[in-house]
């Protein structure tokens, strides 16, 4: 059971595997398991926002009661495209690679997948990058979570 919590946890945006790693240390959860199965959590709404979200943003934005929040994604999407183009030049790919790996709010697969979509970076591309941000995001986020110390202990430490 608790893997399928931090499956779906690590599915939400925002959250993601950001939010699924800690709880999945504090449910003394196999950290190998877990973090393997917030990956692919984290991972599975990819395709749906690079070939979707954007034409359903630009569909609803106009709409009464969703238009606001559909608007500020637009924007939020938009400006982490510019930002991303604007820093990364040709070295676009470990730019969105970084900015998802990086565990801040807002920087997350959903957010560089979306950036990635307005950028019109190319869907393999971007899924590649963003995979490989998130892998980075849930090591640092293992690591944070376990204490460096404690999880490079689990790392290092022989198994057996």
């Amino acid at each position: 059971m608790g893997y399928l919590i931090v499956f779906l946890i690590s599915m939400v945006p925002i959250v993601e595997l950001r939010g699924a790693i800690p709880i999945a240390v504090g449910m003394n959860l196999n950290m190998v398991w877990a973090y393997i199965i917030c990956i692919i959590g984290n991972m599975l709404p990819v395709p749906l926002i690079y070939f979707f979200a954007r034409k359903v943003l630009l569909w609803g934005k106009d709409k009464k009661y969703i238009g606001k929040f559909f608007t500020w994604c637009l924007k939020k999407g938009e400006k982490g495209g510019r930002k991303l183009q604007a820093k990364a030049g040709r070295g676009l790919f470990i730019a969105l690679m970084l900015f998802v790996g990086i565990p801040l709010p807002g920087t997350g697969a959903w957010t560089g997948t979306l950036a990635a979509s307005f950028l019109d970076m190319g869907f393999k591309k971007s899924v590649i990058a963003v995979m490989c941000g998130v892998v980075i995001a849930g090591v640092i986020m293992g690591l944070a979570s376990m204490g460096v110390f404690g999880g490079l202990s689990f790392l290092l430490a022989p198994k057996g």
